[in-house]
């Protein structure tokens, strides 16, 4: 029945892209000469590259953002309101719609919920790239989030399907994985080329060749699959996820921007509240949106819990070195880019020396590694603010995220390896949403800490010249000391700048420290709950 799957092959175009798929197509030969199961083909590596498209938009939309918001805002003139909602919108949207996208990708066919959703996020750049009102952004960004929330879903629930060996398919989750970060180390190096030439809504039309691109080879290339046992989609079941989903993820990120208020609580009591509602119903359901009976594998659920720590250190961190790089060090967005780079190159090497790694250990201590790894990367930065500054960042930046590497590929490869291909859209549905979620409670409560810190140490400081406003601006964050510090005369400015960096730095020397013992702690959790647990080749076998 397996080799029913497998669909004929096609020429080799050649080019850099071939030359790319002839390196994979090396690498799983390598790995995959002991097993039986059906091989993938061609076709099937190109459409894996095809596949890396939609991928590398993915990642560039979060990110590139930030370097145009400066321009944005003198033509646009948003509110302060207007403006967190222009960033925030795009992932609040992705992260609510991701499991429904995922379920409705099982239902009506994963290739042609790609390509809808392709067509949408092409639509909604243009509209984001030409929008002549905040409001107008806010929705294209809005639109744009849920037309991302079908690619990642859909791209994995494809891999599933197209790669039935499985060391295979953990090849084409570590190009998977890396396509990602790819993604977010081109996206401020684009978007700083863009701005230098272009007006701000460039970065956004960008999209707009790719996903032609998609829409033009992926019905050569891409088979398409769908259950043919689904039922109908519940769209109670996807509005309660929605919600829910929403009501948690904007709780968090409110209590990162502005700390716990009464607010925020209510709204992750609230949808904590709608989810149980949504849980409860799943079983009464005959089709639906999940089946819980997932959860009560352990492969599943500990690899979800694994891939929800692994983001909570990574984001948590992205966010404080970017600001390090910038705010402490004093470089500018494009600069920040360029030094982040050698770390997306070693998260790249480590999505594709997996497969190798777990052919000689299981999964659970293949992870385990990787965290532990990952550990000694944060505490490589704990060690920050010396002589050797930028390359402490940057060594411990790239360390950690070799590490991380393994951990969310083989993650994510147990997840939607262990169920049915027929369930593969609503499990990729679910691991990309504990990535999100994970993610923002890393944001979070690191941010939290953060600032916590942060404030304690530049309470009471005092400064003849400053005035009491501009010394409350310099407490709450290290942004508004800069600006404060760059506005008053150089002398006072050196002064209240040196006291506000020194103490930022002391700050995140203590959130690495915090994030490596995270790390640890997922690295035990791996061990002993995935010790047991095989590769899927080696179950196969």
């Amino acid at each position: 029945m397996a080799s029913e799957n497998k669909i004929g092959t096609i020429s080799d175009p050649g080019g850099a892209t071939g030359g790319a798929v002839a390196c994979a197509l090396e690498l799983s030969e390598a790995v995959t000469s002991d097993i039986t199961a059906p091989r993938a083909t061609r076709r099937e590596w190109f459409g894996l590259a095809v596949i890396a498209l939609p991928c590398l938009l993915y990642s560039m939309d979060l990110t590139v953002l930030n370097l145009a918001v400066p321009r944005l805002s003198a033509d646009l003139k948003p509110s302060s309101s207007q403006l967190l909602w222009i960033v925030d919108i795009y992932g609040f949207l992705l992260a609510g719609c991701l499991i429904t996208m995922g379920t409705l990708g099982d239902r009506i066919g994963r290739r042609r919920l790609l390509l809808i959703g392709a067509v949408a996020f092409a639509i909604a750049s243009v509209f984001a790239g030409f929008s002549t009102s905040a409001g107008m952004l806010i929705v294209s960004r809005a639109l744009l989030g849920i037309a991302a929330a079908t690619l990642a879903p859909s791209t994995l629930s494809l891999i599933r399907n197209m790669f039935l060996d499985p060391r295979e398919r953990t090849v084409a989750i570590g190009v998977w994985i890396a396509s990602f970060s790819a993604g977010s180390a081109i996206g401020p190096l684009v978007g700083g080329i863009l701005l230098s030439y272009f007006w701000w809504g460039s970065v956004f039309l960008v999209a707009v060749p790719v996903m032609v691109a998609l829409l033009v080879l992926g019905p050569m290339v891409l088979p398409e699959y769908r259950d043919p046992e689904a039922g109908r989609l519940d769209i109670l079941s996807a509005g309660l996820s929605l919600v829910a989903v929403l009501s948690v993820i904007y709780g968090i990120k409110d209590i990162a921007e502005h700390g716990l208020r009464p607010e925020a609580a209510s709204a992750i009591l609230f949808g904590v509240t709608v989810g149980a509602v949504f849980a409860v119903r799943q079983p009464r359901l005959t089709n639906p949106l999940i089946d819980l009976r997932l959860f009560r594998s352990r492969a599943f659920s500990a690899s979800l819990a694994v891939n929800v720590l692994g983001f909570f250190v990574a984001f948590g961190s992205f966010l404080f070195i970017a600001q390090y790089l910038q705010l402490v060090l004093g470089m500018g967005p494009f600069v920040a880019g360029l030094w982040t780079v050698p770390s997306a190159v070693a998260f790249i090497a480590g999505s594709m020396l997996t497969p190798i790694a777990v052919g000689r250990a299981r999964p659970g201590y293949v992870m385990a590694a990787g965290l532990a790894l990952a550990a000694a990367g944060f505490l490589i930065l704990t060690r920050s603010g010396g002589q050797a500054d930028l390359a402490i960042v940057v060594i411990g930046y790239s360390v950690f995220s070799l590490g991380l590497a393994p951990v969310f590929t083989l993650a994510t490869d147990l997840i939607v390896g262990t169920v049915e291909p027929e369930q593969a859209g609503a499990a990729s549905g679910i691991a990309e949403t504990s990535s999100e979620l994970g993610g923002a409670l890393g944001i979070a409560i690191l941010g939290s800490i953060v600032t916590a810190i942060y404030r304690s140490g530049m309470t009471g400081m005092v400064a003849d010249g400053v005035s009491e406003q501009e010394i409350s601006v310099a407490k709450d964050t290290l942004g508004g000391a800069v600006a404060v510090g760059l506005a008053l005369p150089e002398a006072l400015g050196s002064d209240l700048l040196g006291k506000a960096r020194e103490v930022f730095t002391q700050a995140f020397q203590m959130t690495a420290g915090i994030c490596a013992l995270v790390a640890l702690a997922a690295a035990i959790l791996a061990v002993v709950l995935l010790q047991n647990v095989r590769a899927q080749s080696e179950a196969g076998q």
